[in-house]
C-alpha cells in the first residue's frame, strides 16, 4: 500500500499570494519528511523545488458545552520552486 503524501494544496488567501512569488502550500500527512514532499511535489507537478518548509499545528482543545475534545492536529509544507517554474492548482 502506497503512503499518502500530499493530501491537498491549502487555498487561502495568503497562500494565494505566496503563489506569486513561486511559493505553494500543501496540507500533507503528519508523518513525512521534507525530502519526501519535495520527491512528491517533482513527481506530481514536474517541477523543480528548491525549498520545502513544514509547519506543525498540535492538537488544541476545544470546549464543547461541560465536555473538552481536541481539535486535529495536521501539517502543511510550503514548497519553493524553481524561478520561472508554476503549478496552476486552481484549474486542479
Amino acid at each position: 500500500m502506497e503512503k499518502i503524501i500530499l493530501k491537498n494544496p491549502h487555498i487561502t488567501e495568503k497562500s494565494v499570494s505566496l503563489s506569486k512569488m513561486g511559493q505553494y502550500v500543501f496540507a500533507v500527512s503528519k508523518n513525512v519528511s521534507s525530502t519526501e514532499i519535495k520527491k512528491e511535489v517533482e513527481k506530481v507537478y514536474k517541477v523543480n523545488v528548491t525549498d520545502v518548509r513544514v509547519i506543525n499545528f498540535r492538537e488544541r482543545k476545544k470546549r464543547y458545552g461541560r465536555s473538552f475534545s481536541a481539535a486535529k492536529l495536521f501539517k502543511k509544507a510550503v514548497v519553493t520552486l524553481k524561478k520561472g517554474q508554476k503549478i496552476d492548482i486552481i484549474s486542479q
